[in-house]
């Protein structure tokens, strides 16, 4: 694509948007920075891109500006159903991601994965596997790298490995992954998506642009992923945590096996990766099925999953201070995700959840407490939603804190040796926090110091 000379407005100035704003100036367009937070201060902004001549604007937007605009391009953040996008729609303004942005300007051929859960982990394991086979190899997109940061340094036999979330997905034009995966698909983010069918819908449209020349990599266990499989425009290779399976990756016992064409193959038993719990059983087959569509061989993708570590945030060992073990699972923003982590503990556990108000539900997830709880301190927006929820399941070993110190000081108080200190919220951390990374350093750092 052509930018040069054209005035393209960037709707957001966080990491995403700055990174967006600096390719567009480097392919000589007129890239236009937006907040719609009056107090950004505009001056603070320009700082982050000392090499470009670009216009900062915040609070509101000028009308005539419109008039002017040859594309818009929104950082995740921003809502495409707001009056304010639909202005850009009804003059005929191409509304763009951040994601298809660096997709238009990159070369070579990308990997792409979304799922409610197990995203992260999975890029990151799906990289580093490409990354010990191929020379030219860029992570990107919701793991915190924006694909517009790397974008112009592609090559045409480079792999670009993407984790994609549903914000991002919801402004995807042209982006065509030769790989993909939707690892599964459980109830989140409903205040921006409203509807389970409109969520699920958004996440399957990772393929929209996918033909049976291309791989999607679904999970058998979900039922979401299942039905899609059905009608998935790409070719579709299936793991399974549960179910033997005539074709594709599946979990037997202690080994994970692979069956094709009547040819099966065990490919190593889960006690020799570093990585723990069911969900990164699914994580890791999920990684292992696109790798080895991709081409890679699979001695060397075995090689790589044996040694990989878990991603940070994740279920992540912090420390043992007195006989109890401290885990971080910050990354467990949702009910699902915070399924995993309490079911990856193996001791009695003090549970600190409770976050920003996702309008979801937490029957399933205190149900999977399975008698391991013992006390859960609760903190956030949430916290007397989830005691209510917590106490109609019989739990009612239940503190309230209203700082994260307070809540890190009931916890060290009440363990005692043999016990886990599990963060793993089941809600977003905005409120509180400006993301789940903050939170979990906080964790860290408080329980590092004790």
């Amino acid at each position: 694509m052509n930018v040069e000379g054209k005035k393209v407005l960037v709707v957001g100035t966080g990491k995403s948007g700055i990174a967006a704003a600096a390719l567009l100036a480097k392919e000589k367009a007129a890239p236009v920075l937006f907040d719609e937070n009056k107090d950004t201060d505009a001056e603070e902004v320009k700082k982050k891109l000392p090499d470009a001549e670009i216009e900062v604007i915040t609070g509101t937007l000028p009308e005539g500006i419109l008039d002017e605009l040859e594309l818009a391009v929104l950082s995740p953040g921003v809502p495409v159903d707001t009056p304010f996008v639909e202005k850009f729609r009804d003059k005929g303004i191409p509304v763009w991601g951040e994601v298809e942005l660096g997709y238009a300007f990159s070369k070579g051929k990308v990997i792409a994965i979304t799922g409610t859960n197990g995203k992260t982990t999975t890029t990151a394991l799906t990289g580093q596997i490409m990354r010990d086979y191929y020379e030219s190899v860029f992570v990107v997109g919701n793991i915190g790298n924006p694909y517009t940061l790397e974008a112009l340094n592609t090559r045409e036999d480079s792999v670009t490995v993407a984790e994609i979330s549903s914000f991002q997905l919801e402004t995807t034009v042209d982006f065509h992954p030769s790989v993909s995966a939707v690892l599964n698909i459980t109830p989140d983010h409903l205040n921006r998506h409203h509807t389970m069918e409109n969520y699920a819908a958004v996440k399957e449209s990772i393929t929209k642009n996918q033909t049976k020349e291309d791989t999607c990599v679904l999970n058998y266990e979900d039922p979401y992923t299942r039905a899609f499989g059905e009608r998935c425009p790409a070719s579709v290779i299936w793991f399974s945590s549960a179910d033997k399976l005539a074709e594709g990756y599946y979990l037997e016992g202690e080994d994970i096996i692979r069956s094709f064409g009547g040819v099966t193959e065990k490919l190593l038993n889960i006690n020799e990766m570093k990585l723990i719990g069911t969900h990164n059983v699914e994580n890791v087959m999920a990684a292992i099925a696109m790798s080895a569509a991709y081409g890679v061989p699979m001695a060397n993708i075995i090689n790589t999953v044996k040694h990989f570590q878990a991603v940070e945030h994740r279920i992540e060992y912090v420390a043992e201070k007195d006989g109890v073990v401290y885990y971080n699972d910050s990354k467990g923003t949702n009910p699902d995700a915070a399924i995993k982590g309490i079911r990856a503990m193996n001791r009695p556990t003090i549970l600190i959840g409770g976050g920003y108000d996702k309008q979801n539900e937490y029957d399933e997830w205190v149900e999977a407490f399975d008698g391991k709880v013992k006390l859960l301190v609760l903190i956030g927006q949430t916290k007397e939603k989830i005691a209510e929820c917590a106490r109609k399941h019989g739990l009612t070993n239940i503190v309230f804190a209203d700082t994260f110190e307070e809540c890190m000081e009931i916890c060290v108080k009440n363990a005692v040796s043999g016990d886990a200190v599990l963060l793993s919220p089941a809600c977003a951390s905005w409120g509180m926090f400006p993301n789940y990374e903050v939170r979990g350093n906080m964790f860290k750092e408080f329980v590092n110091n004790l």
